[in-house]
C-alpha cells in the first residue's frame, strides 16, 4: 500500500461467539429496555422489552428446528421493514442457519435466481403478492420447501411449531455456532452487473458491531440513545444497524413507509437517524418550498446561507466570527429550531451513506445543528468501514477508519479494507474471491485519499472513471450528488466516456417539480413530458448544473445535458433496490439520445 490508516481497538472484540450472543447480552444488561419499536396496524406505537424480543427469538428458532431447518440450511425473508423480519432474522441465524434477504421489489427471475445460487429452503414472504411471486419460479427451485406468508400468522405458525421443542435443544443448537460458520448470503444491488452472494460470517458481524459501538460511544452508549430505522432490511447496513442498537444502549423503532416518516420522526423523537443522502436533500428542499417567495423566503434563503457559512467557520479550526455568531443565534430561533422539529426534537447526530453526499447540504445540516457524519462501507465489510466521529468530524470525508479497520491506497490510488469484518467470499464464485480479495486487502473498486489524521476522501469509482475523447479522467460522482440537489432533479447520470465533451442525462421528479412550480408562483404540471419542456423547469436544471460545473474544471464540466421525460426505476432496469443510478444500464438505454442528439455528428 502506499499509505495506509490504522484505528486501534481500545478494548479486544471476541470474534469466535455468534450474532444471539449480542442479544443475550443486552438481556443481561437491561433485560426491561425497551428494545424494538413498532407501529401496530392502527397505527400506534408498541415495544418489545429486551427480554421479551429474545424470548421471541428462540420461540422462533424453535419452530425452525421443527420444521428441519439445519446448520447451514438457507432461509430467505422478502418483506418490509417490521420486527417480524428483525425478528425472523435472528431466529434462523442463532440455530446456525443462513438468512438469505431479498428485496420486495426484486423480480421472479431474480427471486429464482438468488434461490438457487443459495439453495434457499424456507421463504417468508411479506404477502400474497411476494408469495405470488415465488410460488410462480417454484417449479425452477428444486430446494425450496415451505413458504409462509407474514400478514397470515407466519410468526404464530412457527411458534406454535415450536413448541414441541424443548429449550435445551434450541440452546444445544445455538451454542453449536461459532464465529467462524456463515451468518447469512446477501447479494448485491448489482448496480454493474448479475447481483453477486457475499459470504458473511458471524464473528465478522460481531466484531464490526462492537468496533462501532466502541467507536460512536455518543450514539451508542448514552443513556436513552433511540434510532428510527427505515431503511430495508434487505440492505446489509439496515440489517448492521439492528445489531448495533441490541449491542448499546439504544432503542430501536421500525418503520417502512416514507410518506409517513415525518409523523414517525414526531411520535418516536429519535436521538440519532440513518438515511441516504437524497432523504436530506428532499427535507432540504421540502423546507425551502414551505418557506415560499415573499418575506419568508428571504428569511430561509438568508439563513441557509449563514448555515453554511457558520459550518464552514466551524471547519476551518480558525473560530467563528462574532457577526456571524450572532446571525447564527437569531436564526437558530427563527428558522433552525424548525427544522430540528421536523426530526422530532430529540435528534443529534445523523449519519449519511450509500452514495455521495453533497458538501452543501451537509454544511447547511451542519450549520443548522444536525450534524451529517458521514460514513462508508460495502456488502463485503459487513456494512460500516468508517464513519466520522462525533467530535471533531471533517465535512467531505468519509471519515476515519472504525477500531481495528486498517484503511490503505495502492499504487492505482484504489481505496482498500483489511479488518475481521471483510467477508469470507463470493458464493460459488472462487475466481472473484481471488481478484477481489488479495493478501487479506479488499479491493473496493473507489479511489480515494488518506490524510495524515486518517480521514479518508472519495475521489471517484475506478469503473465510473470518465475518460473523454482529449483523455481528461473525470469522476462523476460529486457533479451528480450536486445536481441532484436541485428540487426538480430526480436522478442525474453523467456520461462523456471517450467523448469530447461532459454531458449529463437528467430525470425530473414530478411531484416535487410541481411543489418547487406552485412555490415560485408557476402552474404545476400535467406530466413528465410537459414538465421536461417547461422553460422554468430547465432554468432551474440549468442552474444546478452551474452549481455543480464550480466543483471541477472546464474540462470537467458537463457542456451539456439533456432532461428525459422518464423514471429511472428497478422495473426498467435502470436504478437498484438501494436507490443508485444504473450507470451502464443508463448509457445503453439512451444510446441512441447520447449518439444522435448530445454527441450529435457534425454536419458537412
Amino acid at each position: 500500500m502506499d499509505k495506509e490508516y490504522t484505528r486501534p481497538l481500545q478494548e479486544p472484540i471476541d470474534t469466535n461467539v455468534n450474532l444471539f450472543s449480542i442479544l443475550e447480552e443486552r438481556v443481561r444488561r437491561a433485560p426491561q429496555d425497551s428494545l424494538v419499536e413498532y407501529k401496530d396496524e392502527q397505527g400506534q406505537w408498541r415495544s418489545f422489552t429486551a427480554a421479551e424480543f429474545k424470548d421471541l427469538v428462540v420461540s422462533l428458532g424453535k419452530g425452525l428446528i421443527a420444521r428441519g431447518i439445519m446448520p447451514g440450511d438457507c432461509v430467505s425473508v422478502i418483506a418490509h421493514t417490521c420486527w417480524q423480519w428483525t425478528a425472523l432474522d435472528m431466529a434462523i441465524m442463532s440455530i446456525g442457519a443462513l438468512t438469505v434477504p431479498v428485496y420486495e421489489t426484486n423480480s421472479p427471475a431474480q427471486v429464482e435466481m438468488i434461490f438457487n445460487d443459495s439453495q434457499v429452503r424456507m421463504a417468508f414472504a411479506e404477502n400474497d403478492a411476494q408469495r405470488d411471486k415465488i410460488e410462480s419460479v417454484r417449479e425452477h427451485c428444486p430446494d425450496l420447501g415451505d413458504v409462509y406468508v407474514i400478514d397470515r400468522g407466519a410468526i404464530e405458525t412457527l411458534r406454535e411449531y415450536g413448541r414441541g421443542v424443548s429449550d435445551a435443544e434450541f440452546y444445544e443448537r445455538e451454542r453449536a455456532v461459532g464465529g467462524d460458520d456463515l451468518a447469512t448470503i446477501v447479494y448485491t444491488s448489482g448496480s454493474t452487473g448479475v447481483p453477486k452472494g457475499i459470504e458473511l460470517t458471524h464473528g465478522s458481524f460481531v466484531f464490526i458491531t462492537y468496533s462501532g459501538v466502541q467507536s460512536m460511544p455518543d450514539i451508542a452508549m448514552k443513556p436513552n440513545r433511540r434510532l428510527l430505522l427505515f431503511l430495508p432490511l434487505a440492505h446489509v447496513f439496515a440489517r448492521y444497524m439492528q445489531f448495533f442498537c441490541f449491542a448499546g444502549n439504544v432503542t430501536l423503532g421500525l418503520s417502512s413507509n416514507l410518506k409517513t416518516i415525518l409523523a414517525d420522526f414526531s411520535a418516536f423523537k429519535p436521538t440519532f437517524i440513518l438515511a441516504v443522502p437524497r432523504i436530506f436533500e428532499k427535507i432540504y428542499n421540502a423546507a425551502s418550498q414551505k418557506a415560499g417567495r415573499g418575506l419568508k423566503g428571504r428569511i430561509f434563503a438568508d439563513a441557509a446561507v449563514v448555515a453554511r457559512e457558520w459550518s464552514k467557520a466551524q471547519q476551518s479550526g480558525d473560530g467563528i466570527p462574532a457577526a456571524l455568531n450572532i446571525k447564527h443565534a437569531v436564526y437558530n430561533k427563527l428558522v433552525y429550531s424548525t427544522i430540528m422539529e421536523v426530526f422530532g426534537g430529540s435528534v443529534e447526530y445523523a449519519v449519511s451513506g450509500g452514495a455521495p453526499l453533497d458538501v452543501s447540504v451537509a454544511h447547511f445540516f451542519n450549520g443548522v445543528g444536525l450534524p451529517l457524519l458521514e460514513g462508508y462501507g460495502m456488502t463485503e465489510t459487513c456494512a460500516p468501514s468508517s464513519v466520522n466521529p462525533t467530535v471533531g468530524y471533517k465535512i467531505g470525508t468519509i471519515g476515519l477508519p472504525l477500531e481495528g479497520v486498517t484503511m490503505g491506497i495502492d499504487e492505482n490510488g484504489e481505496l482498500c479494507i483489511k479488518s475481521p469484518a471483510v467477508c469470507k467470499g463470493y458464493h460459488n464464485n472462487p475466481e472473484i474471491t481471488e481478484q477481489q480479495i488479495v493478501d487479506g486487502w479488499l479491493h473496493t473498486g473507489d479511489l480515494g485519499s488518506i490524510d495524515d489524521e486518517g480521514f479518508v476522501t472519495l475521489t471517484g469509482r475506478k469503473k465510473d472513471l470518465i475518460i473523454t475523447a482529449g483523455g481528461k479522467n473525470v469522476s462523476p460522482g460529486a457533479m451528480e450528488a450536486s445536481v441532484m440537489t436541485s428540487p426538480v432533479v430526480g436522478q442525474c447520470v453523467v456520461v462523456g466516456d471517450r467523448k469530447p465533451f461532459i454531458a449529463a442525462i437528467i430525470t425530473l421528479d414530478l411531484g416535487e417539480t410541481n411543489l418547487w412550480l406552485t412555490s415560485q408562483g408557476a402552474e404545476p404540471m400535467p406530466d413528465l413530458q410537459t414538465a421536461a419542456r417547461n422553460p422554468i423547469v430547465r432554468a432551474e436544471v440549468e442552474r444546478a448544473v452551474n452549481v455543480a460545473n464550480e466543483l471541477v474544471s472546464r474540462a470537467e464540466s458537463i457542456r451539456k445535458f439533456e432532461i428525459v421525460p422518464d423514471e429511472f426505476t428497478e422495473a426498467n432496469g435502470l436504478m437498484t433496490p438501494s436507490m443508485k443510478a444504473r450507470r451502464q444500464a443508463v448509457t445503453e438505454h439512451y444510446r441512441d439520445l447520447i449518439d444522435t442528439v448530445i454527441y450529435a455528428p457534425a454536419k458537412r
